[in-house]
């Protein structure tokens, strides 16, 4: 199990750029260095209304666009909830862009109450995420919208 705390003073301490792309690349790295058996760590963002599109992230070539409607990660985008799923298998939209992804944690990103994008983690094991990895995935996302300027993709459309 990490240590969240830990975890969390490490990535202040990386994060010392007010930059969003430098930052996500820095979090996605960290994360997929530092938490075990994950197999993707990556952000989607708000660039469109009701839709998620690829940004920065670790593993394998991922599905790109996500509409709100669809999947885990759309999930979180329409509910601005966290979502924690066991078994990605047994949601009927799930979008199996890995096929050896078994569960999901997918926190969303909101800056003053607006939703710029998600943090989605996925892991072959079934049942990879807790209570406890859930918040000390929120912490680090806390971390991440505290020291990074991030743009709004939706006002430059």
């Amino acid at each position: 199990m990490p240590n969240y705390t830990l975890l969390t003073r490490q990535l202040e301490a990386l994060l010392d750029d007010r930059d969003w792309l430098i930052n996500a690349a820095q979090t996605c790295a960290f994360i997929m260095q530092q938490v075990p058996e994950l197999n993707w760590a990556g952000f989607y963002l708000q660039r469109q209304p009701e839709l998620l599109t690829l940004g920065p992230f670790q593993g394998k070539p991922a599905c790109n666009p996500i509409p709100f409607s669809k999947g885990v990660c759309g999930g979180a985008a329409r509910s601005r909830q966290t979502q924690r799923i066991d078994d990605v298998h047994a949601i009927a939209d799930h979008i199996a862009c890995d096929a050896a992804s078994n569960s999901e944690l997918v926190v969303p990103i909101l800056r003053q109450g607006t939703l710029w994008g998600v943090l989605d983690l996925d892991s072959p094991r079934h049942g990879r995420f807790d209570e406890v990895d859930q918040a000390g995935i929120e912490a680090l996302v806390e971390v991440f919208n505290a020291r990074t300027d991030l743009p709004d993709f939706l006002s430059s459309h």
